[in-house]
């Protein structure tokens, strides 16, 4: 079985709808695709129909803001009940804090000589109830100021860059707790990429697993062989899955096409089975 537990769609900083993401999926050889948009479910009931339509499997899931030590940290959480209101009165608190920063943060880029308008990032976001950086980013490579959603982040919209502003978002282990409570399983998305690991060590690692953390996410294009290595010694000492995933964003992102990670079936099963 080909699993990919990581993938995005229009309703947050994809470029592809529910539906043609699973049919994408399909001719991409997987067996099974997790859709995991950004603080949201709303692409889910899509998705889903079409994946039954289409004779693919299929698992709910959503990619959660939350932060760790002023640092932002991605929580992809799998069968969550996305309507427990606790959960869902976090969910809006973050998407919240998302659009409440995207004033500031044009501002800084008209500074930095780089102007875009509110208009011109709502005709990248669409329908998304999920506005974030990568829409910007899209604005900015729509205006011509930088060549791709990466220039955009490494010179303007990263955390620490010059046009960056901090948001609200959920504490990492609070999360964590959110999920359980909901009945689902949360994994830590691209734990050691580029902004991540100097906050997340193994007492982290051991601390969340305790709270309830099931697995990470170790096959994942911002970790080179070396980091897959570890975390999946780390995974192994502190019974935790090891997944591996796309991170799919159609055009939003490059070299992360369907399928160039995956997750091991034996694995999928167990989230699965700890569902509910």
């Amino acid at each position: 079985m080909k699993i990919d537990l990581h993938t995005h769609s229009v309703v947050s900083d994809g470029t592809d709808s529910p539906e043609d993401l699973i049919r994408t999926a399909v001719r991409a050889g997987l067996d099974v695709v997790a859709l995991t948009d950004h603080d949201t479910g709303d692409g889910l009931d899509r998705a889903a129909r079409t994946a039954d339509e289409v004779g693919i499997g299929f698992l709910a899931g959503m990619e959660m803001s939350t932060a760790h030590e002023g640092h932002s940290v991605h929580l992809l959480a799998y069968g969550a009940d996305l309507d427990h209101p606790d959960l869902a009165g976090e969910l809006v608190r973050v998407r919240e804090g998302r659009s409440g920063r995207l004033r500031p943060v044009l501002a800084k880029l008209a500074e930095l000589g780089a102007p875009v308008s509110e208009a011109e990032v709502q005709a990248q976001v669409g329908g998304s109830p999920s506005v974030g950086r990568p829409h910007i980013a899209d604005a900015l490579v729509a205006a011509g100021h930088v060549a791709d959603r990466r220039e955009a982040f490494d010179r303007f919209l990263a955390d620490g860059g010059p046009a960056h502003v901090p948001r609200y978002a959920t504490g990492l282990f609070e999360a964590v707790e959110l999920v359980a409570r909901a009945g689902g399983v949360s994994v830590l998305a691209h734990p050691w990429g580029r902004h991540t690991r100097q906050v997340l060590d193994l007492e982290v690692f051991s601390r969340l697993a305790e709270a309830g953390l099931a697995g990470l996410e170790v096959d994942h294009q911002d970790h080179p062989i070396e980091l897959r290595r570890e975390l999946r010694r780390i995974a192994r000492r502190l019974d935790l899955l090891p997944t591996g995933s796309s991170d799919y964003h159609g055009t939003g992102k490059r070299d992360h096409d369907l399928g160039c990670n995956t997750t091991d079936p034996q694995v999928y099963r167990e989230i699965v089975a700890r569902i509910g």
